[in-house]
C-alpha cells in the first residue's frame, strides 16, 4: 500500500479533527496524541515512493551506428561482420566500474562477403548456428586501466560453450551525453570446439573480435571515472 502526499495530508487532517480540546486542556493527553500522530506520520511517510533517491545513469546503445566485426589470419583472408545483434550497458551507480556490458549476436547473421565462407562458418564445424543461435558476451568485472581505458572480464559463449575472456575498451565521449566505446577481444577457436578448417583454406587458431558501440545517455547523471 502506498499513499500519495494528498492522501497523507487528509489522514493528518482527519487526525487533527478527531482531537477534542487538545490545544488547551489535558496537556499530558495532548502530548500522547502528538506522539501517536508523529509515529503515524513516520509510518506513512516510509510507505511513500522515494522521489529523491540516488539516480543512476541510463545509457542506450544504437546498433545502426555501431558494428561488431571479426578477423582471423588465414591463407585466404577471412574477415566479417554480424548484421543482427543487440547490446546494452547498465549501471547500478555513477561509478563506471559498476557497469555491465551485455552483447547478444545472432550467429547466422555472419557476413564475410562470400556465401561459401558464410555457410561454412554457420555449420556445426564452426558457429553451429542451428543448435546454438546466439553468441554472447556478458561482463563480470570492469577494471579502469587509464583515464578512458578499461579491461572488461566476461563470460563469452559460442557454440554453447562458455569461457572467461577479456575485452579491452576505450571510451570516447567521457563526461558527455553521447560517444562510443571501441574494444578488442581475442580468443582461441579450438577452446570452443572449432577444430576444422574451411576446404583449401588454412585458418589460424586466434580469432580477433572488434566492437564499436555508439552510445547515448538518456537519463540520470554522467558516469564518474576513477582517473
Amino acid at each position: 500500500m502506498r499513499l500519495t502526499m494528498s492522501e497523507l495530508a487528509r489522514v493528518i487532517t482527519a487526525k487533527k479533527k478527531s482531537r477534542h480540546g487538545w490545544p488547551g486542556q489535558h496537556a499530558a493527553s495532548g502530548w500522547r496524541q502528538f506522539a501517536r500522530l508523529a509515529i503515524l506520520f513516520i509510518f506513512v511517510a516510509s510507505m511513500l515512493p522515494s522521489t529523491v533517491g540516488a539516480q543512476v545513469p541510463v545509457y542506450e546503445v544504437t546498433p545502426g551506428e555501431s558494428s561488431i566485426k571479426f578477423d582471423v589470419e588465414s591463407s585466404v583472408p577471412i574477415k566479417g561482420t554480424f548484421s543482427q545483434w543487440d547490446a546494452s550497458m547498465t549501471f547500478t551507480s555513477t561509478d563506471v566500474r559498476t557497469g555491465v556490458l551485455d552483447i547478444k549476436i545472432q550467429a547466422d547473421s555472419v557476413d564475410t562477403g562470400s556465401g561459401m565462407k558464410n555457410s561454412k562458418l554457420k555449420s556445426k564445424d564452426f558457429f553451429d548456428a542451428k543448435r546454438a543461435p546466439q553468441i554472447t558476451f556478458v561482463s563480470t568485472k570492469v577494471i579502469q586501466t587509464g583515464p578512458d581505458t578499461f579491461e572488461v572480464d566476461g563470460d563469452f559463449t559460442i557454440r554453447g560453450v562458455t569461457k572467461q575472456e577479456k575485452l579491452t575498451l576505450q571510451d570516447n565521449g567521457k563526461g558527455t551525453s553521447s560517444g562510443s566505446i571501441a574494444g578488442t577481444m581475442a580468443f582461441d577457436r579450438k577452446d570452443y570446439g572449432m577444430n576444422s578448417n574451411i576446404p583449401f583454406i588454412k585458418i589460424a587458431n586466434r580469432v580477433e573480435v572488434n566492437v564499436n558501440l555508439k552510445w547515448k545517455r538518456i537519463s540520470g547523471p554522467p558516469l564518474v571515472f576513477q582517473q
